[in-house]
């Protein structure tokens, strides 16, 4: 497993393997690995020749008051996963090398980005899209890997990779949670051992929609109702956002089917927390 940090030498390696041939399988991540970015690997050795992991904590999507700083990091750890799942290239550029001095270009996916995690984030997705719009173009990837637990990011960035003509199949892969249900997250480890259980309503209000939808109820009023007031029994929860959308548009959606995407943003205590189900699908 090599490990590369300069954005030349590494794009340099994967065009002269393209012209080889070789199939490039790309999972871009902001580092301290989980078992869901282990799945994405894994899938990704997999379907490629070749395949890269970038590590990389990209500073233009955290706002003016977020954790930048304090977002968990272990180069070592993540390394030892990568070579467990086969990961051929890891790519770790520095900040100074992706923004230089004067840069000031960026990519905006507009009305996908206005919503949910938009909403309550200004700016943070141009900063996926700026990142991972500069992060195709270096590894030269034809298929990049994301978790649909960031389900809001994973439609940007299907949306400006179709826009912008980029060769890459964007795949989506499935939500990988704890034993108890609990969405895996990077964030998860900010989580006193109190918090950690107050954490476990998001997916109780997930499974309390379900089971509603799955009964037969199609208003969004009543399924909006019972997930707020399974969040609100938790006192170290509060609610950024509890939306339902269309699954493929992200507008407001009116009736639940299925496709219905069910997406939240919940603080516990100081750390934010999103998670998200599309109704009448495989949870």
């Amino acid at each position: 497993m090599q490990l590369i940090a300069s954005i030349a030498q590494m794009q340099s390696l994967a065009l002269a393997l393209k012209q080889q041939g070789k199939h490039i399988a790309f999972v871009p991540t902001m580092g301290f690995l989980h078992e869901g970015h282990a799945s994405l690997l894994r899938e990704g050795r997999r379907r490629g020749d070749l395949l890269v992991l970038s590590i990389f904590v990209n500073p233009i999507q955290f706002g003016a008051n977020e954790d930048l700083e304090r977002y968990p990091r272990d180069m070592e750890r993540d390394c030892r996963i990568a070579a467990e799942c086969g990961v051929d290239i890891v790519f770790t550029p520095a900040a100074a090398a992706m923004y230089p001095a004067g840069f000031q270009t960026s990519i905006s996916v507009r009305e996908l980005t206005r919503p949910l995690c938009g909403a309550s984030r200004p700016g943070h997705f141009d900063g996926v899209a700026t990142v991972v719009g500069k992060l195709f173009n270096i590894v030269q990837p034809d298929l990049a890997l994301f978790g649909t637990k960031d389900y809001q990011q994973l439609a940007v960035i299907r949306r400006m990779t179709a826009d912008l003509s980029m060769p890459v199949t964007v795949v989506g892969m499935p939500i990988v949670r704890e034993a108890d249900g609990l969405a895996m997250s990077s964030r998860n480890a900010y989580l006193s051992p109190d918090e950690r259980q107050s954490a476990l309503c998001l997916y109780r209000a997930i499974n309390a929609v379900r089971a509603m939808y799955t009964a037969g109820e199609r208003s969004v009023a009543l399924l909006l109702d019972s997930a707020q007031a399974i969040i609100r029994q938790e006192p170290a929860a509060e609610i950024d956002y509890l939306e339902f959308r269309d699954g493929e548009t992200l507008e407001t959606a009116a009736t639940a089917v299925d496709g219905t995407l069910l997406a939240m943003a919940v603080k516990i205590g100081k750390t934010r927390l999103i998670d998200n189900t599309l109704l009448g699908k495989e949870l």
